[in-house]
């Protein structure tokens, strides 16, 4: 069942009652005008068995520890936000699975040559679903899908890496938009667009996106019994969540799809507005295809999370990854 992604941006009240999370607004309960059954009626309920990412993005946002450890039980992942509104935390349940510490051991124990081939495939999905996007904004992608095919055990090669540049170096290049921007900075930003977290936009967009991505993905790999510490590839000792930023790579391309048709839509400023912020927590509910099949975004991270699972158990040695369908 696909779980639900909330976002609080307005100063709330978040406790539980009966698993619920209920949801009080401080605006409501401090005025003093309005009588106290109206105020009652007016808090929220939502199951917390619905709930499958929870975003915390205002800092006079109050939490009960019942509430925390109700969402972790329930395998909810929890997002918190800085004063400038960017992910800066994620909280995760310790127990997500029954077989958990068999499953760490398997993790722990996989050989090299299995995290070189592991990695191999997602570098593979990855450069295959750039191309797709590519494709979509009108591009030819011989290119792309000649270094994904020559992807190597381990990509040695950096394949990953020449066909990053290729892609970033054209994604958002001659981006048509009928809004016009306020700034003429952000039209040079699109057409030498350089990746980098503190660059200039969108890569404030794609940060949002990515942090999203990569809480469903960790939540999707704790369900799995799965160390998100633990990762194929990436190795930083300061990074809490390698595997999660592993397995998230073949689905980087639809936060970039989404994007693009978001600043095609509504143009592009520094800032994230709200209603931008809604489109971009849309992805973990976004349709993508799967061996041949349609499913949410965040049902497929689950499959790809059980799937890298048996392949630590031994059970198999592919991993499956979502493609990117162009006709959507």
């Amino acid at each position: 069942m696909i779980k639900r992604t909330l976002y609080f941006g307005n100063p709330a009240y978040l406790s539980t009652k009966l698993d619920q999370l209920v949801v009080r607004l401080p605006a409501i309960e401090k005025n003093s005008t309005l009588p106290d059954g109206f105020k009652k009626e007016a808090a929220a309920t939502i199951p917390i068995e619905d709930i499958g990412v929870v975003m915390l993005d205002h800092q006079q946002i109050i939490i009960t520890q019942a509430l925390i450890a109700k969402l972790l039980d329930n395998n909810a992942a929890i997002i918190t936000c800085n004063s400038t509104h960017h992910p800066t935390g994620l909280l995760l349940n310790l127990e997500g699975h029954s077989l958990q510490s068999q499953r760490f051991q398997a993790q722990l124990d996989a050989t090299e040559p299995l995290r070189k081939q592991l990695w191999q495939q997602t570098i593979r999905a990855k450069i295959l679903n750039q191309a797709a996007v590519l494709r979509w904004r009108g591009y030819e992608t011989q290119n792309m899908q000649h270094w994904a095919d020559n992807v190597k055990s381990g990509d040695p090669e950096n394949l990953e890496g020449r066909a990053a540049a290729w892609y970033w170096s054209h994604l958002f290049k001659e981006l048509k938009t009928s809004l016009p921007f306020d700034d003429v900075s952000l039209t040079d930003s699109l057409a030498a667009f350089i990746r980098e977290p503190a660059g200039l936009p969108p890569n404030q967009l794609l940060n949002y996106a990515y942090a999203l991505l990569r809480a469903t993905m960790a939540r999707s790999l704790v369900g799995s019994g799965l160390l998100p510490i633990m990762g194929i590839f990436h190795r930083n000792q300061y990074n809490a969540y390698c595997l999660a930023d592993d397995m998230m790579e073949p689905y980087r391309p639809f936060a970039d799809k989404l994007i693009v048709q978001l600043i095609q839509e509504e143009g592009l400023t520094h800032e994230i507005s709200t209603a931008t912020k809604k489109k971009l927590l849309t992805l973990p509910a976004l349709d993508i295809i799967m061996q041949g099949e349609t499913s949410p975004l965040m049902i497929a991270m689950q499959r790809t999370s059980a799937s890298l699972a048996k392949c630590f158990l031994g059970e198999t040695r592919k991993v499956m990854f979502p493609s990117l369908d162009i006709g959507n």
